[in-house]
């Protein structure tokens, strides 16, 4: 694997190498041409007198999902004095220009859903004509990780018989969120959860199931009772809009925290191989064994990622799943 790391680096040092050379822009240009969204997907070529690189225009391939509610609509600017300015996906929206074309982050994550289907859904082999007993490899791994999810993460966060159900969520989260991390790894692919909104719309999932298990374990009444904390009436203005802030705290923590893990390491690991450009190309020798061990790093903090966010999942859910045994314990 650490010879693997290694190539892996030196390939990465290549495409940057080469990306520097056909973009003719500076480091910090070519790294953030890596790392941003974009509506085109460019395949980095790392061989010199390349200066135009394959691209795939997922905005001209994708025309057909742009809808206008009028003529114009998505040319009409947006005024300066609006707060919907500085969110250009919102303002777009409420101009009546509904872009659904994806990006560049969305490729990523159907990649990484196909193979995921692919992995999970692969024919299995079985040691008996029975089929009661699957084996090889790919089996025993998703066994293994099941079992974790289940019996160390969802039974010991929510338990007793609300494991069973939130478990399915909890499996594909650590999956999905863990193949889009690791397949940002790869030369010429990039990492979705590197994207705020991919970041946002998984937690905004987690959000809602958590709502969704509190209101079906407490019920409204005892929903609506818990957000006052069992205070005094007279502090139930001060308590319930504390208590609606810390509900969004808990996504918004999830957001963050894997965007800002995944960013940093992959900007870390340009940065080290943009050292041939800052200092001298002799730096190269420097670089890349670096390169290779914040490589080699990336791959255990794409793994820890996807289970803290898995692990704090279950810890939410299993906070809404207890609102229904407070209730209970109350009354």
């Amino acid at each position: 694997m650490k010879r693997a790391a290694f190539a892996t680096a030196l390939l990465f040092s290549s495409l940057v190498l080469a990306s520097g050379g056909a973009h003719g822009d500076s480091p910090p240009d070519v790294i953030m041409h890596h790392v941003a969204d974009a509506e085109e997907y460019e395949f980095e070529i790392p061989w010199p007198g390349v200066e135009h690189n394959p691209t795939l225009h997922l905005a001209k391939i994708f025309d057909f999902l742009l809808f206008e509610s009028e003529a114009g609509a998505c040319e009409t600017p947006v005024p300066a004095k609006s707060a919907l300015s500085a969110i250009p996906g919102v303002a777009k929206w409420m101009n009546g220009c509904y872009d659904m074309r994806p990006t560049k982050s969305l490729l990523m994550m159907w990649i990484s859903a196909v193979l995921l289907l692919l992995f999970a859904a692969w024919p299995r082999r079985y040691k008996d004509a029975s089929k009661l007993q699957p084996t090889g490899m790919r089996t025993n791994m998703l066994e293994a990780i099941v079992l974790f999810i289940r019996d160390e993460i969802a039974d010991k966060n929510i338990g007793g018989k609300e494991t069973k159900r939130y478990t399915p969520f909890l499996c594909t989260a650590f999956m999905f969120i863990l193949m889009m991390n690791w397949l940002g790894l790869i030369p010429n692919f990039g990492s979705a959860t590197g994207n705020l909104a991919v970041t946002c719309g998984l937690a905004i999932t987690t959000f809602v199931l958590t709502q969704v298990a509190a209101f079906r374990s407490a019920g409204p009444v005892g929903f609506a009772k818990h957000l006052t904390g069992g205070v005094p009436w007279f502090l139930t203005p001060i308590m319930i809009p504390i208590e609606i802030i810390g509900l969004f705290t808990k996504p918004f923590a999830l957001m963050v925290r894997l965007f800002a893990n995944m960013l940093a390491g992959h900007m870390v690991l340009f940065f080290i191989i943009s050292l041939t450009f800052l200092v001298t190309a002799w730096a190269v020798v420097a670089a890349v064994p670096m390169a290779a061990a914040i490589y080699f790093l990336e791959i255990f903090v794409g793994l820890i990622q996807a289970y803290v966010f898995t692990m704090l999942s279950a810890v939410f859910i299993g906070q809404g799943v207890a609102m229904g045994h407070h209730a209970a314990e109350h009354h």
